[in-house]
Protein backbone atom coordinates (compact mmCIF):
# COMPACT_ATOMS: atom_id res chain seq x y z
CA UNK A 1 0.00 0.00 0.00
CA UNK A 2 1.16 3.25 -0.31
CA UNK A 3 3.00 5.09 2.39
CA UNK A 4 1.73 8.52 3.09
CA UNK A 5 3.84 11.72 2.89
CA UNK A 6 2.98 14.86 4.95
CA UNK A 7 -0.29 16.35 3.07
CA UNK A 8 -0.41 20.12 2.84
CA UNK A 9 -3.85 21.57 2.31
CA UNK A 10 -5.05 22.95 -0.68
CA UNK A 11 -7.03 25.58 1.18
CA UNK A 12 -7.88 26.98 4.29
CA UNK A 13 -10.41 24.97 6.20
CA UNK A 14 -14.09 26.56 5.80
CA UNK A 15 -15.20 27.42 9.24
CA UNK A 16 -19.38 27.78 9.27
CA UNK A 17 -20.87 28.98 12.84
CA UNK A 18 -24.94 27.64 13.38
CA UNK A 19 -27.18 28.74 16.48
CA UNK A 20 -27.57 25.31 17.23
CA UNK A 21 -27.15 21.10 16.68
CA UNK A 22 -30.36 21.58 14.73
CA UNK A 23 -29.14 24.21 12.01
CA UNK A 24 -25.89 22.73 11.80
CA UNK A 25 -26.86 19.39 11.45
CA UNK A 26 -29.97 20.59 8.60
CA UNK A 27 -26.72 22.26 6.98
CA UNK A 28 -24.88 19.41 7.15
CA UNK A 29 -27.67 16.98 5.30
CA UNK A 30 -28.04 19.83 2.75
CA UNK A 31 -24.43 19.83 2.29
CA UNK A 32 -24.30 15.97 1.95
CA UNK A 33 -27.21 15.56 -0.96
CA UNK A 34 -25.37 17.93 -3.06
CA UNK A 35 -22.64 15.89 -3.05
CA UNK A 36 -23.88 12.89 -3.59
CA UNK A 37 -25.99 14.46 -6.69
CA UNK A 38 -23.54 16.02 -8.12
CA UNK A 39 -21.18 12.19 -8.05
CA UNK A 40 -24.40 10.82 -8.76
CA UNK A 41 -25.14 12.68 -11.81
CA UNK A 42 -21.84 11.78 -13.35
CA UNK A 43 -21.99 8.09 -12.96
CA UNK A 44 -20.56 7.69 -10.09
CA UNK A 45 -21.93 5.73 -6.52
CA UNK A 46 -21.07 8.46 -3.73
CA UNK A 47 -19.25 6.88 -0.73
CA UNK A 48 -19.39 8.53 2.29
CA UNK A 49 -17.61 7.46 5.88
CA UNK A 50 -19.91 8.02 8.85
CA UNK A 51 -18.76 9.18 12.77
CA UNK A 52 -20.51 7.57 15.85
CA UNK A 53 -20.85 9.43 18.67
CA UNK A 54 -23.70 11.99 19.77
CA UNK A 55 -23.14 14.78 17.30
CA UNK A 56 -24.03 13.09 13.98
CA UNK A 57 -27.23 11.15 15.55
CA UNK A 58 -29.29 14.75 14.12
CA UNK A 59 -27.57 14.48 10.50
CA UNK A 60 -28.86 11.22 10.42
CA UNK A 61 -31.77 11.44 11.19
CA UNK A 62 -32.68 14.15 8.84
CA UNK A 63 -31.19 12.14 6.16
CA UNK A 64 -33.74 9.37 6.69
CA UNK A 65 -36.56 11.71 7.01
CA UNK A 66 -38.43 13.98 4.23
CA UNK A 67 -36.98 16.13 2.15
CA UNK A 68 -33.87 14.49 2.23
CA UNK A 69 -35.30 11.10 2.24
CA UNK A 70 -36.43 11.93 -1.12
CA UNK A 71 -34.51 14.12 -2.61
CA UNK A 72 -30.90 11.45 -2.18
CA UNK A 73 -30.48 8.63 -4.87
CA UNK A 74 -29.67 6.36 -1.89
CA UNK A 75 -29.34 3.09 -4.20
CA UNK A 76 -26.14 4.61 -5.35
CA UNK A 77 -24.54 5.60 -1.75
CA UNK A 78 -22.05 3.32 -0.29
CA UNK A 79 -21.70 4.24 3.36
CA UNK A 80 -19.01 3.43 5.93
CA UNK A 81 -17.80 3.66 9.13
CA UNK A 82 -15.15 5.96 10.12
CA UNK A 83 -14.69 3.99 13.31
CA UNK A 84 -16.32 1.54 15.81
CA UNK A 85 -15.31 0.66 19.52
CA UNK A 86 -15.08 -3.31 20.50
CA UNK A 87 -18.61 -3.85 21.29
CA UNK A 88 -21.20 -6.39 19.23
CA UNK A 89 -23.38 -4.66 16.91
CA UNK A 90 -26.30 -4.13 19.36
CA UNK A 91 -24.92 -3.19 22.36
CA UNK A 92 -25.96 0.58 23.56
CA UNK A 93 -22.06 1.89 22.88
CA UNK A 94 -21.88 0.66 18.97
CA UNK A 95 -21.59 3.49 16.57
CA UNK A 96 -22.92 0.70 14.44
CA UNK A 97 -26.15 0.75 16.38
CA UNK A 98 -26.57 4.08 16.52
CA UNK A 99 -26.26 4.48 12.75
CA UNK A 100 -28.84 2.01 12.20
CA UNK A 101 -31.29 3.39 14.50
CA UNK A 102 -31.37 7.15 13.26
CA UNK A 103 -30.37 6.32 9.17
CA UNK A 104 -31.38 2.39 8.43
CA UNK A 105 -34.51 1.65 10.29
CA UNK A 106 -36.72 2.90 7.20
CA UNK A 107 -34.85 0.64 4.22
CA UNK A 108 -33.81 3.72 2.55
CA UNK A 109 -30.06 2.30 1.95
CA UNK A 110 -29.66 -0.78 0.45
CA UNK A 111 -28.40 -3.43 3.23
CA UNK A 112 -25.52 -3.98 0.72
CA UNK A 113 -24.56 -0.52 0.86
CA UNK A 114 -24.11 -0.66 4.35
CA UNK A 115 -20.13 -1.36 5.59
CA UNK A 116 -20.39 -2.48 8.90
CA UNK A 117 -16.90 -2.49 10.73
CA UNK A 118 -16.72 -6.27 12.39
CA UNK A 119 -15.17 -4.35 15.22
CA UNK A 120 -16.46 -6.99 17.76
CA UNK A 121 -14.36 -9.69 16.62
CA UNK A 122 -12.08 -11.94 18.50
CA UNK A 123 -9.16 -11.12 16.46
CA UNK A 124 -8.85 -7.17 15.54
CA UNK A 125 -6.47 -7.43 12.99
CA UNK A 126 -8.33 -9.54 11.19
CA UNK A 127 -11.39 -7.26 11.64
CA UNK A 128 -9.27 -4.39 10.08
CA UNK A 129 -7.88 -6.62 7.53
CA UNK A 130 -11.23 -7.64 6.35
CA UNK A 131 -12.38 -3.92 6.72
CA UNK A 132 -9.41 -2.76 4.21
CA UNK A 133 -10.45 -5.82 1.89
CA UNK A 134 -14.24 -3.65 1.84
CA UNK A 135 -12.62 -0.65 1.14
CA UNK A 136 -10.79 -1.96 -1.70
CA UNK A 137 -13.68 -3.92 -2.72
CA UNK A 138 -16.14 -1.28 -2.93
CA UNK A 139 -14.06 2.16 -3.64
CA UNK A 140 -11.61 0.30 -5.79
CA UNK A 141 -8.58 2.26 -5.96
CA UNK A 142 -5.53 1.90 -8.32
CA UNK A 143 -2.45 -0.10 -7.09
CA UNK A 144 -0.67 1.81 -4.53
CA UNK A 145 -2.69 3.96 -3.80
CA UNK A 146 -5.58 5.25 -1.02
CA UNK A 147 -8.79 4.60 -0.98
CA UNK A 148 -10.90 7.72 -1.87
CA UNK A 149 -13.99 8.80 -0.26
CA UNK A 150 -16.07 11.09 -1.30
CA UNK A 151 -17.11 12.57 1.96
CA UNK A 152 -15.93 11.89 5.87
CA UNK A 153 -17.97 12.87 8.85
CA UNK A 154 -16.12 13.41 11.58
CA UNK A 155 -16.21 14.75 15.28
CA UNK A 156 -14.01 15.82 17.59
CA UNK A 157 -13.29 15.53 21.40
CA UNK A 158 -12.53 17.58 24.24
CA UNK A 159 -9.25 16.09 23.76
CA UNK A 160 -8.88 16.92 20.28
CA UNK A 161 -9.28 13.14 19.38
CA UNK A 162 -10.70 12.48 16.02
CA UNK A 163 -12.01 9.22 14.76
CA UNK A 164 -10.51 7.02 16.77
CA UNK A 165 -7.67 8.53 16.75
CA UNK A 166 -7.02 9.95 20.68
CA UNK A 167 -3.92 11.54 21.75
CA UNK A 168 -1.09 9.20 22.30
CA UNK A 169 -2.35 6.40 20.60
CA UNK A 170 -0.33 4.02 18.86
CA UNK A 171 -2.73 4.48 15.59
CA UNK A 172 -1.84 8.32 15.23
CA UNK A 173 1.41 7.12 13.48
CA UNK A 174 0.26 4.52 11.38
CA UNK A 175 1.37 5.19 7.66
CA UNK A 176 0.82 2.05 5.82
CA UNK A 177 -2.68 0.60 7.14
CA UNK A 178 -5.99 1.57 5.91
CA UNK A 179 -7.98 0.85 9.12
CA UNK A 180 -6.13 -0.17 12.43
CA UNK A 181 -7.00 -1.43 16.01
CA UNK A 182 -6.22 1.53 18.05
CA UNK A 183 -5.98 0.66 22.20
CA UNK A 184 -7.38 4.13 24.10
CA UNK A 185 -5.42 4.16 27.49
CA UNK A 186 -8.00 6.53 28.99
CA UNK A 187 -10.76 4.59 28.30
CA UNK A 188 -9.00 0.95 28.69
CA UNK A 189 -10.86 0.11 25.38
CA UNK A 190 -9.90 -0.73 21.87
CA UNK A 191 -11.19 1.07 18.94
CA UNK A 192 -11.21 -0.08 15.04
CA UNK A 193 -10.33 3.11 12.89
CA UNK A 194 -9.80 4.45 9.84
CA UNK A 195 -6.26 6.09 9.94
CA UNK A 196 -4.74 9.52 8.72
CA UNK A 197 -3.81 8.43 5.16
CA UNK A 198 -6.91 7.30 4.25
CA UNK A 199 -8.27 10.33 5.62
CA UNK A 200 -6.69 12.85 4.38
CA UNK A 201 -7.50 10.98 0.62
CA UNK A 202 -11.23 11.64 0.75
CA UNK A 203 -12.15 14.59 -1.57
CA UNK A 204 -14.39 16.49 1.18
CA UNK A 205 -14.20 16.16 5.27
CA UNK A 206 -17.01 17.58 7.39
CA UNK A 207 -16.33 18.27 10.73
CA UNK A 208 -19.26 18.65 12.78
CA UNK A 209 -18.77 20.14 16.20
CA UNK A 210 -21.29 21.05 19.24
CA UNK A 211 -20.79 21.52 22.43
CA UNK A 212 -18.97 24.20 24.82
CA UNK A 213 -16.85 21.51 26.14
CA UNK A 214 -15.14 21.33 22.86
CA UNK A 215 -14.70 25.23 22.89
CA UNK A 216 -10.95 25.16 23.80
CA UNK A 217 -9.56 22.43 21.60
CA UNK A 218 -11.27 23.77 18.61
CA UNK A 219 -10.01 27.31 19.22
CA UNK A 220 -6.34 25.24 19.47
CA UNK A 221 -7.09 23.17 16.05
CA UNK A 222 -8.01 26.18 14.33
CA UNK A 223 -5.35 28.39 15.51
CA UNK A 224 -3.23 29.34 12.38
CA UNK A 225 -0.25 30.12 14.20
CA UNK A 226 0.19 26.72 15.50
CA UNK A 227 3.00 25.06 14.08
CA UNK A 228 2.16 21.68 16.84
CA UNK A 229 0.06 19.43 16.09
CA UNK A 230 -0.84 18.93 19.75
CA UNK A 231 -4.66 17.26 19.08
CA UNK A 232 -5.24 14.67 16.60
CA UNK A 233 -7.78 16.63 14.41
CA UNK A 234 -4.71 19.10 13.18
CA UNK A 235 -3.35 16.06 11.16
CA UNK A 236 -6.53 15.85 8.97
CA UNK A 237 -5.08 18.03 6.20
CA UNK A 238 -5.98 16.52 2.99
CA UNK A 239 -3.62 16.63 0.13
CA UNK A 240 -6.51 17.00 -3.00
CA UNK A 241 -9.31 17.71 -1.45
CA UNK A 242 -11.23 19.94 1.20
CA UNK A 243 -11.91 20.27 5.10
CA UNK A 244 -15.06 22.32 6.66
CA UNK A 245 -15.93 22.84 9.99
CA UNK A 246 -19.49 23.16 10.76
CA UNK A 247 -19.95 24.00 14.71
CA UNK A 248 -22.03 25.66 17.07
CA UNK A 249 -22.37 28.77 18.86
CA UNK A 250 -21.53 27.27 21.96
CA UNK A 251 -18.88 25.16 20.59
CA UNK A 252 -17.80 28.39 18.93
CA UNK A 253 -17.35 30.93 21.66
CA UNK A 254 -13.52 30.96 21.78
CA UNK A 255 -12.75 31.62 18.08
Amino acid sequence: MKHAVSPEPVSRPEVRVFPNLEELSWHAASRFEQLAKRRIAEGHIFAAALSGGSTPRRLYQLLASVPFSDRIPWRSVHLFQVDERCVPPDHADSNYRMVREALLTNGLVPAPNFHRMAAELPDREQAARQYAEELARILKPQAGDWPRLDLALLGMGPDGHTASLFPGSAALDEQSRWVAPNYVEKLNAYRLTLTFPVLNAAAEIIFLVAGADKAEALRQVLDASSAAEKFPAQRVRPAEGQVRWYVDEAAARLL
